[in-house]
């Protein structure tokens, strides 16, 4: 265990960010499955700027990779393009 007191609050400190982090790639998980199950264009297409710019944050944040960020939004563009 941790000795100093800043340790002890880098160690609290670690666990909030970490179910934040975990809270807000969960969040846009769910909304990235929800635009896909979409079968309306127009809902899709009204969905997808708040989706690409919760993927942008959690790209901004490092929590996923920037290339995994750019290959979500290209995906999901194409997908509601195909609707």
């Amino acid at each position: 265990m941790a000795n100093h007191k800043s340790a002890l609050k880098r160690i609290r400190r670690n666990e909030v960010v970490r179910l934040r982090n975990r809270y807000q790639h969960k969040t846009t998980r769910n909304a990235i499955k929800k635009l896909r199950s979409e079968t309306d264009k127009k809902a899709a297409e009204a969905l997808l700027p708040t989706v690409v710019s919760m993927i942008d944050k959690l790209a901004k944040r490092n929590i996923i990779h920037a290339n995994k960020a750019a290959n979500l939004k290209s995906k999901l563009t194409k997908h509601i393009a195909a609707i």
